[in-house]
């Protein structure tokens, strides 16, 4: 209660902007008497308390640092209120601020009100204004649709005006010509019914005249050539001459037909290729013009290992790699030919090795399909001993022929029989120009009399567990890893043991060909490509060997029912899958093709003469009959011709002179 203001307060101790607070006066406390009885039940016990403790305190030797704590206190409270006035003056602002985003949100949405306003006034100012101009438009179009209408009326007018008056002028005009032409007929007639007796002798006199020149005329050409005929009758050196001349013409003009013919078909064996063969390996004019690099590469390279690329089983690969040596052998040697039948399940190598024995031996290889030969019909026939006089203008070739399905004699057709006939004629005996080769998946399809030119056969078996391992790495190599590794293509191999993953891919294809492997590998480097980041892994290998083996064994179940229902046709249905016939010259699965050649008619070099000959003894017939008679105006030279040294056989004398004896 004794503390001043300065001690109670502090200096400054007011608010901010330097106002200070104005302390209020504190009370002394009165102590009442004790003796003093209460007034209104005033209980003075607490004030007697509080007074006996302040008494207390002012005789306690801290009274001082209760003094401090008291002020502290104190300036505690006048910092608590200066906060609570600051964030008072705070919320005011706040308030203030939050009031003017109000106001500027209210403006805002005034100011896009208005001119939303503006816009829609503006808008529909426009539509009134588009609407006000279309309307005009429409009324300038109907003005001048009527304007146009009036026009078209107006001319219609005048042209219906301009019609009429030439109408009537054409009807006067007509008038008047019919007039004209009426007076031009009554005077002409007139005329000739007054000059008739004239008019007949002008035209009988012109009459005379005609028949004279015209009996002139003949007699004149029939002296002359009465005189010329009996010139070159009586001349020897002429007749001679002429009957030669047309003799060496005959004879130039159908040599010269005939050695076209033979030169083209000799051109055509050189430079051409038969129309039943769809693939060879000679290199054509054409092709090396089209393709010289290629050609130029195929011609420098060096013969070629009869097995590069082919995996058999050792005994087999010994057994065609004697067949590749004894053919090599057999051409440079000049010998005759030994024909192979290959044989075996689709896809184990048997064409494969063909065209590879071809190139180790340094032979052309063509390739033929039966489907081609039965379309022809006749013309099979033809296009067999085209094929073949193919094969003896290009010795040391080889002939790939294919054939979709099986034909026993008993059911092909008459052309096909003949065809059939054809094959077997020209390969009846062993050559030195062609070596036949046939591979076959059902070789007890063939005729036996194809079976009876066989010298040897091979049987071309599915791969082994170490055949297929084989077969795994080296389309491994060439379709995953080669790519992988040496080329830009999209295409990588994750990290894992290759050589055991390929021992383990050879155990789970057991039963599946060369081919089918060779399909497995390429299904890896498409998987790698389908991938997003184009790595090929294991897992992604496994489930494509998984695939393949569950397409096989439906293919094995396929061709078991399909033997179940068709137990007779059950070969023939295998042979679809690519039967191939045959590596130099002819090669044939279930051959049924037929031959049957007509020599083409040949034109006696006579011809031409005996045309005269006949023309000349019919000649001599009319001349000697109307002669006779009195009824041809042709002079006496000309028959005397005929009659001068045998006037009884004058038509006789005629015909042998047309054949150059008389």
């Amino acid at each position: 209660a004794n503390l001043s203001d300065g001690q109670r307060f502090g200096p400054k101790g007011g608010a901010r902007g330097g106002k200070q607070l104005i302390p209020q006066a504190v009370p002394a406390l009165e102590v009442p008497s004790p003796n003093l009885a209460p007034a209104n039940n005033f209980d003075p016990t607490g004030l007697e308390r509080a007074a006996k403790a302040a008494r207390e305190l002012d005789a306690s030797r801290h009274a001082k640092d209760a003094l401090s704590l008291a002020q502290m206190q104190e300036q505690t409270l006048q910092l608590e209120q200066q906060t609570k006035l600051k964030e008072y003056e705070a919320a005011i602002e706040q308030l203030k601020n939050e009031q003017i985003r109000v106001q500027a949100e209210e403006r805002r949405k005034t100011l896009n009100e208005e001119t939303k306003q503006h816009q829609a006034r503006a808008q529909y100012q426009d539509k009134l204004a588009r609407q006000r101009y279309d309307e005009q438009m429409r009324q300038q179009q109907l003005a001048n649709e009527e304007n146009l209408r009036k026009q078209e009326e107006s001319v219609q007018k005048q042209e219906a005006m301009r019609r009429a008056t030439v109408e009537r002028e054409m009807e006067l005009r007509h008038k008047n010509e019919m007039l004209r032409v009426e007076a031009e007929a009554r005077a002409r007639a007139k005329a000739e019914r007054e000059n008739a007796d004239i008019i007949r002798e002008q035209i009988r006199l012109k009459a005379a005249e005609h028949r004279q020149t015209v009996l002139e005329s003949l007699r004149t050409a029939g002296m002359l050539f009465g005189e010329g005929f009996r010139a070159f009758v009586t001349d020897w050196d002429k007749v001679t001459a002429t009957v030669a001349g047309l003799t060496l013409l005959a004879v130039g003009v159908y040599s010269a037909k005939n050695a076209t013919a033979v030169a083209g078909r000799y051109i055509e064996a050189r430079l051409g290729k038969p129309s039943l063969v769809r693939e060879t390996s000679r290199i054509t004019v054409l092709e090396a013009l089209k393709h010289p690099i290629k050609v130029g590469k195929r011609l420098t390279s060096k013969a070629q290992d009869a097995l590069e690329g082919v995996v058999l089983s050792p005994q087999l690969e010994a057994r065609v790699r004697d067949i590749a040596i004894a053919t090599r052998n057999t051409k440079k040697n000049k010998s005759l030919y030994r024909n192979i039948l290959m044989y075996g399940p689709p896809g184990t190598g048997k064409t494969l090795f063909a065209k590879k024995l071809a190139v180790h031996s340094g032979m052309d290889y063509a390739i033929m399909t039966g489907g081609d030969v039965a379309p022809m019909g006749r013309e099979g026939v033809t296009a067999m001993h085209k094929l073949f006089d193919w094969l003896f203008f290009n010795p040391h070739f080889g002939f790939f022929l294919q054939k979709p399905s099986p034909t026993t004699p008993e059911k092909i057709s008459e052309d096909l029989r003949a065809t059939l006939n054809a094959f077997l004629h020209r390969t009846g005996q062993h050559s030195n120009k062609f070596m036949l080769v046939l591979a076959s998946n059902q070789p007890e399809q063939f005729d036996w009399a194809i079976n009876d030119r066989i010298d040897e056969m091979v049987n071309f078996e599915l791969p082994r567990l170490e055949e297929r391992e084989r077969l795994v790495r080296m389309y491994f190599d060439q379709h995953v890893l080669k790519p992988a590794t040496e080329g830009k293509q999209r295409l990588k191999l994750a990290q894992f043991d290759y050589g055991k993953k390929c021992s383990e891919i050879a155990r789970l294809t057991e039963g599946m060909s060369g081919r089918e492997i060779s399909q497995l590998a390429v299904a890896w480097q498409a998987a790698a490509y389908a991938s997003e980041d184009g790595v090929l892994t294991e897992a992604m290998m496994d489930a494509r060997v998984a695939d393949a083996v569950r397409q096989h064994r439906q293919k094995m179940e396929w061709l078991k029912t399909e033997g179940a229902e068709h137990p007779q046709n059950h070969s023939g249905a295998s042979s679809h899958f690519g039967s191939t016939l045959g590596t130099f010259g002819m090669a044939g699965e279930e051959f049924g093709l037929g031959v049957c050649v007509t020599p083409k008619p040949r034109t006696p070099l006579c011809c031409p003469l005996g045309f005269w000959g006949v023309l000349t003894w019919f000649l001599g017939c009319f001349i000697q009959a109307h002669s006779a008679q009195g009824s041809l105006l042709l002079p006496s030279g000309v028959l005397g011709c005929f009659n001068q040294a045998h006037p009884a056989q004058g038509p006789l004398c005629a015909a042998l002179w047309g054949f150059g004896v008389f």
